[in-house]
């Protein structure tokens, strides 16, 4: 007799929990590289992938902690070096990477920040020309972001004491690296902005590797600098280095100590310009009150005796006086003349003698239109008095006094034209001279159709 052996039946859920267990149990901290496709990336902050090569393909998911602190974003097609576990999605019974860190295959993760926020920035203009104000002649306050303990504010304030003394420098310390330096040199520079009262802004730190000057690359502290109303200079690392603030910066200094050299002159060269200005300005007043002096000689070498220039002048008075005397005599004598003849003429043509013969005209016209119109009157009653006759001659009234009637047929109160308008029985109204009568059809005779009634009748 054959002894089977008892058997272990395992649920769906059991079996993928310990597929789980010894995949994960034996692919931990995993390194894979591959490429990436049909990236991702849901509101819920986490990035779903695939990572794939010539011969195979695996899902990969890396969820929101982990990706919040990528300093870059993949894209479709670029090729990837991920660090992670195997695990499984047990709901579908998948397995996939659960990816932990993740840098770009060939270059470095965050150059590729650097290159991916700079052509962002430059597609929305934060480098544009237009952008970029000029820096102030002589500030009287300049504002520094920088930290307090190192070596930048040390070499700034070195340089500013000796070019010029005088200018006043106020300091906003901020962290300049690690975690929360971007947010502070951020918030820094909406503080002097806020404040008001500095002219130029410094901002910047010593040199170090591209992790120590990171935060002057964070898009945070760009769009800062970029929303700035106050002159800002970039002033960081060494000549070589270059962040994503120098790029938005009005001005870019190569280390802190040329920031100070750039953004005041000198004492010394401001006081040679003020004297080479005035220098020019003696030598300039010099030759205008010489080049004034020698016109006022040749004007007063022009000028003649006034008692002479008086008697000439009196003379010419008197001259214009009597032609003036001449010319008002002339001018009266001739509008006497025009006035006499004017005088003749309306005597000539007197108002008063118009109006007389218009009267004269109008009682000839009065009594001729007065005989017109009795005539037209006659006339008009000769017509109306044979217009009268007639049409009593041709009156219907006229006619009933003579023994006619008129039929009207009830109820339409039509005229009777013809007895074959009417029926027996039918109502009729006769109009007569003197008044009416209401009579009723008992017979009638006509027509060959009406013959019998009247004879029946």
């Amino acid at each position: 007799m054959e002894i089977f052996p008892e058997k272990r039946i395992l649920t769906v859920s059991r079996l993928t929990s310990l597929i789980r267990g010894v995949l994960e149990e034996n692919f931990e901290h995993v390194w894979v590289e591959g490429e990436v496709s049909n990236l991702a990336m849901p509101a819920s902050g986490h990035l779903y992938f695939t990572l794939k090569d010539a011969g195979a393909q695996i899902r990969c998911v890396m969820f929101r902690a982990s990706a919040r602190a990528l300093k870059f974003r993949p894209r479709d097609g670029m090729g990837l070096i991920v660090r992670g576990r195997i695990t499984v999605y047990e709901q579908r019974g998948d397995y996939q990477f659960l990816v932990e860190y993740l840098e770009p295959q060939g270059v470095g993760a965050l150059q590729l920040a650097f290159v991916q926020l700079k052509e962002k920035l430059a597609r929305e203009g934060l480098f544009a020309e237009e952008h970029k104000k000029p820096l102030p002649p002589l500030p009287r306050r300049i504002g520094v972001v920088t930290s307090a303990t190192g070596a930048a504010i040390h070499d700034i304030l070195t340089v500013l004491n000796r070019r010029f003394a005088n200018v006043e420098v106020l300091l906003r310390p901020v962290k300049v690296q690690g975690e929360g330096a971007a947010d502070e040199i951020a918030e820094a520079i909406g503080d002097l902005n806020r404040y008001g009262a500095v002219d130029v802004m410094i901002v910047g730190r010593g040199g170090g590797s591209l992790e120590d000057l990171w935060a002057f690359n964070e898009e945070k502290v760009a769009r800062a600098i970029h929303r700035s109303r106050i002159p800002v200079i970039s002033a960081v690392g060494h000549e070589t280095d270059f962040t994503m603030a120098d790029f938005v910066a009005d001005l870019r200094a190569p280390t802190p100590s040329a920031a100070a050299e750039l953004v005041v002159k000198s004492k010394e060269e401001l006081a040679s310009r003020v004297e080479f200005l005035r220098h020019r300005l003696v030598q300039a007043m010099g030759r205008i009150l010489a080049e004034a002096g020698g016109e006022l000689d040749s004007l007063s070498r022009a000028l003649r005796d006034p008692v002479i220039l008086l008697g000439h002048l009196a003379q010419r008075t008197d001259d214009l006086s009597a032609r003036l005397e001449r010319g008002m005599a002339a001018f009266f004598k001739d509008r006497g003349r025009v006035l006499e003849a004017l005088t003749n003429h309306l005597k000539i043509r007197n108002p008063a003698i118009a109006v007389e013969r218009a009267r004269e005209r109008i009682i000839a016209l009065r009594s001729s239109s007065d005989m017109a119109l009795r005539r037209h009157l006659d006339r008009f009653r000769e017509t109306v008095s044979v217009n009268t006759a007639r049409l009593e001659a041709l009156s219907p009234l006229g006619t009933l006094a003579r023994g006619y009637s008129v039929a009207l047929k009830l109820p339409e109160r039509q005229a009777v034209r013809s007895v074959g308008q009417l029926d027996p029985a039918d109502r009729v109204e006769l109009r007569l001279s003197d008044g009416r009568a209401l009579c009723r059809v008992e017979a009638l005779d006509g027509g060959t159709s009406r013959a019998s009634e009247w004879s029946s009748g």
